[in-house]
Order: C-alpha cells, then sequence, then structure tokens
C-alpha cells in the first residue's frame, strides 16, 4: 500500500492526472519589492474624501488643535484650619488631628438621664465594669455598695417610665446591688476637682487612696476617649433643625495678616464636604489672623496625565472602546442641562482635559496662583485659575470653588477647600428619631416620636413606648370600672378626645417684635385617665431633640422656626457614629442627622363633637 502511494516522477504524474488529488505545501512570505519604508509608513488612504466626510460628521473641522502639554508648573499659596467655631459659641483652637470634623460638628451630650430617670443603662455598666477593672478586687464591694444602682418601686408612679417597660425592669433588677453605676461615679469626680473616688467611703483604707486617685485620673482619661462629647457649646440650632459652624484660617503675611471665615449654615449632618462652606464677609472675627507658621507657598513641576475613564471614546480612528459605560443608554430631558453637560464632555472634550496631580494635607485651604504650561512645540504658556471675576457673574464657570455671602460686588474666591473629614462613619441604629408633619385639620404642627430611647439604651417604637406607658398609669390609678348602665341615647357630647402620647403638638405664635412673623412653639396636651380624681398633667416628650430647654432650670420654651418644617415634613434622627480616624483611633460620637419628611399626617384631633356610643344589653 505505502508502494503504490509513492510518486516516482511528479511531473509525469500531474501531467498525466495520474491521482486524482495532489496536495503541495509551499511557505508563504512577503518579498518587498524595495527596500525602502516610506510608502508603507505613510499609510494611504484610497478614499481620502471618505475620511475627511467621517471627520466632518464627528465636528474635528470645529475644534483648533493646539500643543499637547508635557510639563506643568504649579504654584499656589496654602494655609491651614486654626479656627473653629460652633453655632452661637465661642472661637476656639482647631486641632484636626484629634477627631474629624464631623465629630466636631455632631458630637452631642449622651443623655444619662430623661426627666429626672435613668438613662444609658448600657453606658452605665459599661464605664462601671471599667471602674472596677481599675480598683483592687478587695475593694470592688465596697465600690458596689457606695455607687451601685437601685431598683425602682412599682407602686410608685415618678418610676412608671422605669417600670413599665418589661426590659427596662428586668435589667435594673438585674443589676441592682451587683454592678456600679459608672455614670455616678464620673458626675461626682468631674463636678469638683477636690472630689475623690472614697469620699463618703469610711471603710476605704488611707493606704489605699492614692492609687484609687491615679486609678479616677486613668478613669477619666478612658471615658474621654471613648465617646466624643463637647466641651461647651454644640453646633446643632434647635430652631433650625440643623448644624451651624465656622471655620477660619488665617491669610496675609505678617505685615498685613488677616483671616478667611468659612461659615456652614444649613448642613444636615452626615457626610460633610466642601459645598457646606460659604466665604463669610460679614462676622465676628475668630482670631485666625494671629495664628502663624501656617502659610505657605508651594511650586512643584509634575507630568500632566490625559483624563481617563470607562468607556472613555479613544482617540485612534481604527480603535474601539471597551464598552464598560453605555453612553447609547443615556435618556436626558431637554431640561436636564447638567447630565446633558456631562455627555457632551464625555463624548467630545474628554480628550482635552489633563490632570495634575497636587498632594496636600487635610485642612488646607489652597488658592492656585496659576499654572507654566509648556507643551510639545516648547511654547510656555501661564494659564490663570477659571472663575475669576465678580462672585455673583451668571456666565462665570468653575469647579470645586466657595460661593461669597451675599449678594454684593465682591470678588469670587477660588479657593480649594481639603477638609480634615472621613469618607465612611458607620452609623448605628437610631436612639431616638423624630417626625414633624404639619396637620392641616387641626391647623398645627406635630412632633412625632417615632422612636424613643429607652433607660436600657436601645431605641422603641414611640406607639408601642407610649402604649405600655399609659397601661401602667391605668393599672396604677386602680379605679373601678364604670357600672353596666344602660345608655339613653346612642350618641354622647365630647369636648376633645385624645392623640397618641408620642405626638407632641407645636402651635404658632407671633414672634417678638414682629406682627407678621410667625414661629412654632412648643406646646403639650392633657393626659386625661378616666377615673383620675387628679387634675390632668401634661404629657412631655421623651426624646431630647424635643425636650430642649425643658430639663433647664427654670423650664424654657422650645421654637422652631416656621419655614423648618414645609409640607412634606421633615425627620430628625439621634444616633451614634464610628469612624477610624488618620491615626487609626477610632472614634465614636453621638450625632443628629436631618431628612426629608413623608408628607401630611392627621392626628384626628377634634373639639366639640357628637361620638357614636355603644348600646349594651336591655336589663
Amino acid at each position: 500500500m505505502t508502494r503504490q502511494l509513492l510518486i516516482e516522477d511528479m511531473e509525469a504524474a500531474l501531467s498525466e492526472r495520474l491521482f486524482p488529488s495532489v496536495t503541495v505545501w509551499n511557505r508563504v512570505e512577503p518579498r518587498p519589492r524595495s527596500v525602502e519604508f516610506d510608502r508603507a509608513l505613510r499609510a494611504e488612504v484610497r478614499d481620502a474624501l471618505w475620511m475627511v466626510a467621517r471627520q466632518w460628521q464627528l465636528g474635528e473641522f470645529r475644534g483648533d488643535d493646539a500643543g499637547t502639554p508635557v510639563s506643568v508648573q504649579l504654584h499656589l499659596a496654602t494655609t491651614r484650619l486654626t479656627r473653629y467655631r460652633p453655632g452661637g459659641g465661642a472661637s476656639e483652637a482647631f486641632d484636626d488631628a484629634a477627631v474629624p470634623l464631623e465629630a466636631d460638628v455632631e458630637r452631642r451630650r449622651v443623655p444619662f438621664s430623661t426627666g429626672g430617670d435613668v438613662a444609658a443603662l448600657d453606658l452605665r455598666l459599661v464605664m462601671g465594669r471599667q471602674w472596677l477593672k481599675m480598683v483592687d478586687a478587695g475593694l470592688r464591694d465596697a465600690f458596689v455598695e457606695r455607687w451601685g444602682f437601685t431598683a425602682p418601686d412599682p407602686d410608685d408612679p415618678a418610676d412608671v417610665e422605669l417600670v413599665s417597660h418589661p426590659e427596662v425592669w428586668a435589667t435594673l433588677q438585674a443589676v441592682a446591688g451587683r454592678a456600679v453605676d459608672g455614670y455616678r461615679l464620673w458626675e461626682h469626680l468631674t463636678a469638683d476637682a477636690s472630689h475623690h473616688p472614697y469620699d463618703d467611703m469610711p471603710n476605704v483604707p488611707p493606704g489605699d487612696h492614692a492609687a484609687l486617685d491615679d486609678a479616677a485620673a486613668r478613669f477619666l482619661a478612658w471615658f474621654a476617649a471613648l465617646v466624643a462629647q463637647p466641651d461647651d457649646g454644640s453646633a446643632w440650632d434647635p430652631s433650625r433643625l440643623e448644624h451651624r459652624f465656622d471655620v477660619a484660617a488665617p491669610v496675609g503675611d505678617a505685615s498685613s495678616p488677616a483671616e478667611r471665615v468659612l461659615e456652614a449654615v444649613g448642613f444636615p449632618g452626615g457626610h460633610l464636604d466642601w459645598p457646606a462652606f460659604t466665604v463669610a464677609t460679614e462676622t465676628d472675627p475668630m482670631g485666625a489672623d494671629s495664628d502663624t507658621g501656617v502659610q505657605s507657598t508651594v511650586t512643584r513641576t509634575m507630568l500632566p496625565a490625559p483624563v481617563a475613564y470607562d468607556g472613555m471614546p479613544d482617540p485612534r480612528w481604527w480603535a474601539f472602546e471597551d464598552g464598560r459605560t453605555s453612553f447609547a443608554g443615556v435618556r436626558a430631558d431637554t431640561t436636564d442641562l447638567a447630565k446633558l453637560v456631562f455627555t457632551e464632555f464625555a463624548l467630545v472634550f474628554s480628550n482635552d482635559w489633563f490632570l495634575v496631580p497636587c498632594d496636600l494635607p487635610a485642612g488646607t485651604v489652597a488658592k492656585v496662583r496659576g499654572l507654566a504650561v509648556t507643551n510639545v512645540f516648547g511654547e510656555r504658556l501661564w494659564v490663570e485659575p477659571a472663575g475669576a471675576g465678580a462672585d455673583e457673574d451668571w456666565q462665570r464657570w468653575s469647579m470645586f470653588t466657595l460661593d461669597v455671602e451675599g449678594s454684593g460686588d465682591d470678588p469670587a474666591d477660588t479657593s480649594l477647600l481639603l477638609l480634615p473629614a472621613v469618607p465612611k462613619a458607620n452609623e448605628g441604629a437610631p436612639l431616638e428619631q423624630v417626625t414633624l408633619v404639619r396637620d392641616e385639620m387641626a391647623n398645627m404642627v406635630w412632633g412625632v416620636e417615632k422612636t424613643v430611647p429607652l433607660a436600657t439604651g436601645d431605641g422603641r417604637r414611640g406607639a408601642e413606648s407610649a402604649a405600655e406607658s399609659l397601661a401602667w398609669r391605668r393599672r396604677l390609678l386602680g379605679a373601678a370600672p364604670p357600672p353596666d348602665v344602660p345608655p339613653t341615647a346612642p350618641v354622647r357630647y365630647r369636648v376633645m378626645n385624645t392623640v397618641p402620647e408620642y405626638w407632641i403638638p407645636f402651635v404658632p405664635v407671633h414672634v417678638e417684635g414682629s406682627k407678621r412673623q410667625v414661629q412654632l412653639q412648643r406646646a403639650a396636651m392633657p393626659r386625661i385617665l378616666e377615673g383620675d380624681p387628679d387634675p390632668p398633667v401634661k404629657v412631655r416628650p421623651r426624646t431630647s431633640l424635643l425636650r430642649h430647654g425643658l430639663d433647664a432650670d427654670p423650664p424654657q420654651p422650645y421654637y422652631v422656626h416656621e419655614e423648618e418644617v414645609p409640607r412634606s415634613g421633615t425627620t430628625v434622627s439621634l444616633a451614634y457614629r464610628r469612624t477610624r480616624w488618620s491615626d487609626g483611633r477610632a472614634v465614636v460620637w453621638l450625632g443628629a442627622k436631618r431628612h426629608t419628611g413623608r408628607g401630611e399626617a392627621s392626628s384626628r384631633l377634634a373639639f366639640d363633637y357628637l361620638a357614636p356610643r355603644e348600646v349594651g344589653p336591655s336589663p
């Protein structure tokens, strides 16, 4: 078989067609006709008219091509934020290494009591356990006896909020006589510098006093690092339901020092960034002009890099994009100007933008003086910041710059603000949540306590908490039910009805000194219990957000500006937030955050009406 397939004479086999098929292999390789590559490198196009038409379709003839930058020399002046002032408070030194700016702004005092009742049991127990770990084991029983918890009296009307909730009563019964109330000890130590942890404890040997004083100092330092709390004032404005504060940085030189004050008006809470600030032109000085050694001039030479993003059109004619971004899927209306501008930048002008990296420390206010750009043609151009001119010029365009307060003829501020803020903070479950809603039928505003804090330190739905407290009050009243007397009429007259106790009214009142301006004042509904011989008492709010001024001595009224409660309502929540700062420390604070409401509501409050009455069985 092998012999028959062997071809002795290939030429004869092909000419006489002795075999039905003959396969011939040969190597294909290019053989240039010339050693010159000039014509090959020209990339000649046979249909030049098609290429010209294609360029016309894509708008290539509308732009003016210039030299590509190859080197950039950046010149800018920098200063640091040195002053911080909470709304209505005094100016203080700002230390961005201690805590983030959000923690400085949002932190509030932890409410360890509510209306005279003990609160934040979880934090009190943590503080007490930490103290017992710092002292000698032989003294623990003595401190439990001196600074321990006491169980509430279930028959005392003053302890209703502690015994009406099962989890609160169970916790207090479990820790009474067994644990130390760390907050009571902390309050005693911080009330006066002469106080000691062993005061009124004669069973503590004098030889242990020095060790206990050292433990007290470490205990106070531990609690200060546990939860960040304000020393004096808070940036929260209860009348506006938002945070208000100022920061300042020195400007100028030693011969003519000055300060730039940046005020944040209307910060709702959460992530803090430069759009929350405005350059203040009329405000009290903060003393930043006296700070020295923080102003400097920076000059750096860098290589610019073209802007790049996913799906960016490729500058080469015969290359395709990665397709990660579908620009064909963009749906923009004629009034959606922001989306139209962004799309035009992405499709047309993105290849004309370059990035110049510049690293600056957090807490810096930088003002770009200009850029010295050198292009591929050797030209050196001086480029000044965009957006210069009058601040109120509607044709002025800039990015990441600050607005100037007022509408006067002030020059625009082209500074860049780099805040010492965190990109992300973990937020716990709401400890308090209050929704201010309008009730058009009752012609008033209600502060609905959606979530109220329990003494255990957890949040509970306001409806459930109010129902439990009301049921216990009725139990304490012990009034006998009315006799089963058949009614004489199917209806009865009612002067007014009641609303749930977690609905706190706000009534409109005139602003002092004005005849037309109106603000909202916190009021109170009476607690009416069937069979109670005593006069009705006022229902007080249980959240610290609505108890503003109520625990003062004497109690102060609470006002909210009417414009702060729109028809959609507004919601304010209070929760713990935690983050990691630049040095790796964990920072925890209790902060408030404002959200948009969900519309109007009805309390069903009514006066002078006939209510249907259940008809009992006939005798």
